[in-house]
């Protein structure tokens, strides 16, 4: 069996037809895929869905000029060849855009096997760069990605909050950056020499929660044979990042407010506090206000972590960046890897942009991760994507609309049966009804009278459908 080559890809952007035509014919000869653009607008476009190996780009175009168009291709897409085109006597002209980086340029009038020629030379120092890329520095995987106006104002947002010391909360659904985006401020802040200490709250064993977070003293309870340093403490000159913030334990809740006011932590069975000085930036998917609104979050710790507030937006409200995010994470799993640059088909791009994206950026990553494992070095295609996660998979990280959503496609979908339904609302009801109240009995230690309260029912009421659905009760 052969092994199969990938097709070097070459982009022409010429807003002459004969020459965009001689290239498409000179590049069918050469064996290579080939796109055609009349403008600079066009050419950033068509790179951005499927990435060339080679740009050939005229300097005179309609709109954006040659010149100002190899900087953009160049931030794009990082050291890829740009032959340049010049009118005769240009010298001028052409001198400035091999000092700016192009590769090579064509004089007008040139002959086809001049451009093969510079083309052939151009492809080839690709191919070093691309075997070069296991050696170079890694990229950044830690990068936050984004062009669309939503991102543009997270960024600004980072960048105004930075060189502060206030408490930052961090909103948004699950996978969509509120790590990476804690990250950027402690990087950015007079603290991006100390620590970086990440804790996911909702993964802490509520009975060593304190713990944890607080750090206990020999002897403190049993099995505390050793003193241990919390992460509060660890934090120590640097940044501390609290995500799920909204799992907090009450109790906790009490004593994380006086570490904020007084910048002391008090290890757990300890007869005095210990100082530290740290930052939070806290995050959750949750809304914070709502849950303080019903009792379950202190309003008063509230308006200490909520000092400041930074909203990541969904993917699917910055689908423009769907491409950009794609390039970034090829690069650093195919660097992870020891892997060249690989390609991705337009029809790929086209799929990307198309899916719903429940999980948001993260699973984005994954599916390019699942596709360049099935592309083993090729071009990916979309035969080489995961199915999208349906919405159930992640409905207990989305936010109060996406769950309509789901009900309203449960809805139709009961209503587009063989068989027309009936008592629809009690057959909804029988299914949301008792995993919810199973939760709040579990959450309020199986006290009928607090569940009730935090559920907005009376107590008998609870009490009858406690017994309807088998759940038991105090």
């Amino acid at each position: 069996m052969t092994e199969s080559v990938t097709m070097a890809h070459l982009l022409i952007v010429d807003d002459e037809q004969s020459i965009c035509w001689g290239f498409s014919k000179l590049a069918e000869r050469m064996g290579l895929s080939v796109d055609t653009a009349a403008s600079a607008e066009e050419g950033l476009r068509l790179a951005e869905t499927t990435r060339p190996d080679v740009v050939v780009l005229d300097v005179r175009l309609p709109g954006m000029d040659g010149l100002t168009a190899m900087q953009h291709f160049h931030e794009r897409l990082g050291r890829v060849p740009i032959v340049v085109i010049t009118a005769y006597g240009e010298l001028d002209t052409a001198v400035t855009a091999v000092r700016n980086g192009a590769f090579d340029y064509l004089t007008k009038p040139f002959e086809l096997k001049t451009a093969q020629c510079v083309i052939e030379r151009a492809l080839d120092e690709r191919e070093k760069a691309g075997v070069a890329v296991a050696s170079a520095a890694a990229p950044d995987e830690m990068k936050m990605v984004g062009a669309a106006p939503p991102m543009q104002e997270v960024f600004k947002r980072i960048a105004l909050v930075a060189a502060s010391d206030a408490c930052v909360h961090l909103r948004g659904e699950s996978g969509t950056g509120k790590e990476l985006a804690a990250r950027a401020i402690h990087q950015y802040s007079r603290r991006a020499a100390g620590p970086f200490v990440a804790v996911s709250i909702a993964s802490l064993n509520p009975s060593l929660a304190e713990s944890e977070l607080f750090g206990h003293v020999r002897g403190a309870f049993t099995g505390a044979e050793d003193a241990r340093k919390g992460l509060l403490e660890q934090a120590d000159g640097g940044t501390i990042f609290l995500d799920e913030v909204a799992d907090i334990p009450p109790s906790i809740q009490v004593k994380l407010l006086r570490t904020l006011e007084h910048g002391e932590v008090l290890p757990v069975g300890a007869t005095g506090p210990v100082k530290s000085d740290f930052r939070i930036v806290s995050a959750t998917h949750q809304n914070l206000s709502e849950r303080v609104a019903r009792g379950e979050f202190r309003h008063d710790l509230y308006f200490r972590l909520v000092t400041f507030e930074i909203e990541l937006p969904p993917l699917r409200n910055r689908r423009e960046d769907i491409g950009p995010l794609v390039e970034h994470f090829m690069a650093t799993l195919a660097h992870k890897a020891g892997l060249a640059m690989p390609a991705i088909s337009a029809e790929a791009i086209a799929e990307l942009q198309r899916m719903p994206w429940h999980g948001n950026v993260r699973e984005l990553r994954n599916a390019i991760e699942h596709a360049l494992v099935l592309a083993r070095g090729g071009t990916i295609g979309v035969n080489h994507l995961p199915p999208p996660l349906p919405a159930t998979v992640v409905a207990r990280h989305v936010q109060t609309d996406a769950i309509g959503t789901i009900l309203c496609e449960w809805a139709r979908n009961r209503f587009a049966g063989e068989e027309q339904p009936d008592h629809l609302y009690e057959e909804l009801l029988a299914l949301v009804e008792p995993p919810l109240l199973k939760v709040a009995m579990q959450q309020s230690h199986n006290q009928c009278a607090t569940a009730a309260r935090r559920l907005g029912l009376h107590r008998t009421t609870l009490r009858k459908k406690l017994d309807q659905y088998g759940l038991g009760g105090d």
